[in-house]
């Protein structure tokens, strides 16, 4: 396999499968190339044959990862695993869609046979915002390390632009918005501080068959202690998120998902200079993503969220839906 010949499958079509088609679409040549995608709505192959029909649509999974070197599994989270093990048995890399499962005791057995053959897209890994916070607690600008929260909340659950997923995003067996952003800011928690324990949480799912509306948690990230506040109808904006992390000089947070800023002095919150909106910090995180899904294919050292740091947070977000009284 020669470093011009990545090809990378994408099983999925819906709104994460074509963002990632459209993020290797954007890349020099030479990084990865599209070997096709496949999903098994009619009307999602249809949708792309329409948008990109240069794009070869795969008959099925197994066409999929017979024409790949690295598969991208961008399906509903259950089944995730079923995708991913058919692609590992034939040789392929895997990039997975978070959460990597949401059955526990299979994805711990996943994660046992895969050893270092796949990663997981927490984009947290790839952010320059992510960086620059980094830098900021090496430098000390917060000393030693005491707490860390988390906080979300949306206007309604699902987003508005993923209306068309509600079918299961808005279930409690696959969706639900721990699985879907608290992981997210879960897996930040673990790479920048330390792994995740000593959970004690309460969801709420006061309507019958949707998912939660409302988490607590208290746990542990490696020695610090972490809070965890989310709810569904708290907020006017469609997605309002905080990320904290507070030592014993100062405090550093990420602000709805790409805004850096630290804590001066005098009290005052302080955005790093090159900070920028999501929208236009995405495409820059993608592409490092890109990188580094080439350098796992390749078989080389990649930054990107190991198999074990997604499983951690997966185990601590499926605890949380389960400390609640769920209704299919």
């Amino acid at each position: 396999m020669s470093h011009n010949s990545l090809s990378i499958g994408i099983i999925g079509a819906g709104i994460m499968g074509e963002r990632m088609l459209r993020a290797v679409l954007d890349q020099p040549p030479g990084l990865l190339r599209v070997s096709g995608i496949w999903d098994p709505a009619e009307e999602a192959m249809a949708r792309l044959a329409s948008a990109l029909p240069d794009i070869p649509r795969l008959s099925d999974a197994a066409a999929l990862i017979a024409a790949s070197d690295c598969v991208y599994i961008a399906s509903p989270p259950a089944s995730h695993l079923a995708h991913a093990r058919a692609a590992l048995s034939a040789g392929r890399s895997v990039f997975c869609e978070k959460p990597l499962a949401v059955d526990v005791a299979d994805a711990r057995a996943f994660v046992a046979e895969a050893a270092d053959r796949g990663a997981v897209n927490f984009p947290f890994a790839s952010s320059p915002a992510v960086t620059t916070l980094s830098e900021w607690i090496a430098q000390g600008e917060i000393g030693s390390v005491q707490r860390a929260s988390i906080e979300v909340a949306f206007k309604t659950w699902p987003r508005p632009w993923q209306a068309d997923a509600a079918g299961w995003l808005d279930r409690p067996a696959q969706g639900g918005f721990t699985r879907e952003v608290v992981s997210h800011f879960l897996f930040l928690s673990r790479r920048l501080v330390g792994a995740l324990h000593g959970l004690d949480a309460s969801a709420e799912f006061p309507e019958t068959g949707r998912s939660e509306r409302r988490v607590a948690a208290r746990l542990l990230t490696g020695d610090v202690p972490l809070a965890l506040t989310g709810g569904v109808g708290t907020t006017t904006k469609d997605d309002h998120n905080i990320w904290t992390l507070e030592g014993d000089q100062g405090a550093v947070r990420l602000c709805d998902w790409s805004i850096a800023e630290r804590r001066l002095p005098d009290g005052s919150w302080q955005r790093a200079p090159d900070a920028l909106p999501q929208e236009q910090a995405r495409p820059l995180a993608l592409k490092r993503q890109l990188e580094g899904v080439a350098r796992l294919t390749r078989g080389e050292p990649h930054h990107l969220a190991t198999l074990s740091e997604a499983l951690n947070v997966q185990e601590i977000v499926e605890a949380v839906l389960a400390s609640g009284q769920r209704s299919a």
